[in-house]
């Protein structure tokens, strides 16, 4: 019975981690003008703890080593329940977002560390089940965070988009405080590697700058976004080199020798990219093309969070009975191109029930592709290299949805851009068909009590306003099928690691 309580308890924490990651995106405009700042200021909200769990996820291992990995979690559900109280009193803007960048310090623990406690409480034969519960908290938490966040935001205020998170917090850290216990083997504490902290820190924070706040700037139009580029392309290089180099890095890359995890990082990294950056494209089109309200656009999501969670139980009672995880995989990933597709055909006169269908097939296509490439990232690795190849493999997650968000937000304008052009290149008012359209329009203006003169401007910023909405959803096409390109051309990466897949779902049958 408290083996189960503590895998509910550990869950909740990483849920509850995983929902702040988008939560808040239904809620900007409502904060920025609640606190008087621009739209753009107000990002930083979600910048700020993007950058918080990138530089905290990766030395999760260490800190838990040196700290005691108890204290360690204690502490930080402690640190993210508070912070997510302050940040719901912030009166500013810039305070709201150092509150938000501690309680992102706070959250990193709750994800990897929570990871390799459920890891603990199953076998060897068994930790596909482990697997498969940890994913319900990768997967439902950016999932159901803006169907969460548009309900409170429509029906309550947005710091109780934070307030939420106390209670909860406060329930978890007593629990965990009765029923967590140190692990069997005893941390060993190591000598502190300030130099590699140092610059992993500057190193992913200029990164994730560089990734969240690029498009919004210009890219290397702004020069701040040149130099921060310069800056985490030389620290992270240093970086490697450094933890290669001594004999107790804070980060021990050498764990990726191990190929089971080097593959599923890399898998990782873009089905991060998926969650993410579907989790985003998805709520945008509803809302600007389809004029759904914030709790219509979340309750798009929860149909395919909930088929999701049955997705993953399956999964794992497969990879139970032997079968290939490159099977599940390619089914996962198959299930994801199937629905970018289908999301890349739909128009303006598209229906919630059409998208949420569409998005089960997102849903159960990402839970099938979690359950094995968490279980194949730690399944070749020794006991106390475990939780450095969690915290490894969730870093990517997080890397590959911030980089996913970016590379559609580019994507987005550049092609938006383009089809503008391509359309207004042909509305020439010499063309019949054109003058006739916009003639209409102005025939429609004028019975409605507008001048001739009044009517046609009115007429010929309508026929704008169609190009611009179509040009709006061409562009979300392309992107959807760009994301969905990106799942495909990563598939050949499953032959390369068949070999290892087989033989880590070998050991784990025959240990049963």
């Amino acid at each position: 019975m408290k083996r189960t309580v503590l895998i509910l308890v550990v869950i909740t924490a990483a849920i509850m981690e995983l929902i702040d990651t988008s939560i808040v995106n239904v809620a900007l405009s409502h904060m920025s003008g609640n606190l008087g700042a621009t739209l753009e200021d107000t990002s930083w909200v979600i910048t700020a703890y993007a950058i918080a769990n990138v530089i905290i996820i990766p030395i999760t291992g260490f800190l838990s080593a040196t700290l005691g990995r108890r204290n360690y979690y204690i502490g930080s559900i402690i640190a993210f329940t508070l912070f997510s109280f302050l940040c719901g009193q912030a009166s500013n803007i810039w305070i709201l977002v150092l509150f938000r960048f501690l309680q992102g310090i706070g959250g990193g623990a709750l994800l990897s560390v929570s990871q390799v406690i459920i890891f603990e409480q199953f076998p060897k034969e068994k930790q596909n089940v482990a697997g498969a519960l940890f994913g319900v908290g990768v997967f439902v938490g950016p999932t159901i965070g803006p169907t969460l966040g548009g309900y409170i935001t429509e029906f309550y205020s947005w710091p109780w988009i934070f307030y939420i998170n106390v209670p909860i917090g406060i329930i978890v850290t007593i629990l965990c405080l009765l029923l967590l216990k140190e692990p069997a083997i005893p941390s060993v504490r190591r000598k502190i590697d300030w130099t590699g902290i140092l610059l992993l820190a500057v190193g992913v924070s200029a990164l994730q700058t560089v990734l969240e706040r690029g498009e919004t700037d210009d890219w290397f139009e702004a020069p701040y976004i040149t130099w921060l580029t310069v800056i985490a392309t030389f620290s992270i290089m240093i970086f490697i080199w450094w933890e290669l180099r001594i004999k107790e890095p804070v980060v021990n890359l050498r764990v990726l020798k191990s190929r089971n995890l080097s593959i599923a990082a890399i898998l990782t990294f873009v089905s991060g990219m998926g969650i993410f950056s579907s989790v985003f494209l998805t709520p945008v089109f509803a809302q600007r093309l389809l004029n759904f309200t914030p709790l219509q656009t979340g309750l798009l999501l929860l149909p395919g969070a909930c088929l999701a969670i049955g997705g993953l139980m399956i999964s794992a009672r497969l990879l139970q009975r032997g079968l290939s995880p490159i099977f599940l995989i390619i089914a996962g990933m198959g299930l994801f191109i199937l629905f970018s597709w289908q999301m890349s055909q739909l128009n303006q006169d598209a229906n919630a029930a059409s998208i949420s269908w569409y998005l089960v097939c997102r849903g159960v296509g990402l839970a099938l592709v979690t359950v094995p490439l968490t279980t194949l990232a730690v399944s070749a690795l020794a006991p106390a290299d475990i939780p450095q190849g969690a915290a490894l493999n969730n870093m990517m997650r997080q890397l590959g949805g911030s980089f996913g968000i970016a590379l559609v937000n580019t994507y987005l304008a550049n092609r938006h851009a383009q089809h503008r052009y391509d359309l207004v290149s042909h509305l020439d008012t010499n063309n019949p068909a054109v003058a006739n359209r916009i003639n209409n329009y102005a025939h429609a203006f004028m019975s409605k009590g507008f001048t001739a003169t009044d009517a046609q401007h009115q007429a010929v910023k309508l026929l704008d306003n169609i190009v611009a909405k179509q040009s709006t959803l061409l562009s979300f096409s392309d992107a959807f099928l760009l994301v969905g390109l990106i799942f495909l051309l990563t598939l050949p990466l499953l032959f390369i690691a068949s070999g290892q897949k087989k033989k880590a779902a070998n050991v784990i049958v025959m240990d049963h």
